[in-house]
């Protein structure tokens, strides 16, 4: 059967932001998405939920060591109980970094992201130069982010599926022992829940 070039997938524009809006277009004007529906969509994923989940949960674990343990171990139970369970985070996996090892996170087939935690994943995770890069020569991807290791800290890659999703655990940035958990995960970024960044210190 010849290919049909009228199909609405051959008239969008090679540039990906406008594939996104023109498929959107079409799927609206056929009346399979309503755009307020899915404004409302993106807006709570990515301004009122974005890494900040994450983020209260990784300070939680640096405060409380018992919490830290639970979550190592199977952080589903204590995920549900605090509300943080749903679409594209259904089995979750928490990997900590040490100073002998770092771990990084990737989708080698395609974008799977633990929503509930981090928010919309973005565009870097998502393209085919990190999934293929950072499993082959992780050391240099992850210098590119800015993250230089010691040469004896191991580099671990792990490959997020549909089934199984994972959150990084940053080290705990020196000087903050004083500090407590609101600003500790205030300081807690999207990247070094990825493992492509690092927790900056406090700012004097």
């Amino acid at each position: 059967m010849p290919h049909d070039h009228d199909h609405p997938h051959s008239l969008l524009p090679p540039d990906p932001a406008l594939r996104v809006k023109a498929l959107e277009t079409i799927l609206t004007e056929k009346g399979l998405v309503d755009p307020a529906a899915l404004d409302e969509i993106i807006d709570t994923y990515q301004n009122r939920i974005g890494p900040r989940n994450g983020a209260r949960v990784v300070a939680r674990m640096w405060c409380d060591p018992g919490f830290r343990e639970e979550m190592l171990k199977d952080p589903m139970p204590r995920l549900r109980e605090m509300g943080l369970y749903g679409r594209q985070g259904e089995h979750m996996v928490f990997v900590e970094n040490t100073r002998d090892v770092h771990n990084v996170v990737v989708c080698t087939l395609c974008s799977c992201y633990p929503w509930p935690l981090l928010g919309i994943p973005p565009g870097w995770y998502k393209s085919d130069a990190y999934r293929a890069r950072v499993v082959r020569e992780p050391r240099k991807v992850l210098a590119e982010f800015g993250v230089d290791l010691p040469g004896e800290t191991r580099v671990r890659v792990w490959d997020s599926t549909a089934e199984i999703r994972y959150l990084v655990v940053p080290q705990r940035p020196e000087g903050t022992d004083g500090m407590d958990e609101p600003d500790l995960a205030a300081l807690v970024t999207r990247d070094s829940m990825v493992g492509t960044g690092l927790v900056p210190g406090p700012t004097p």
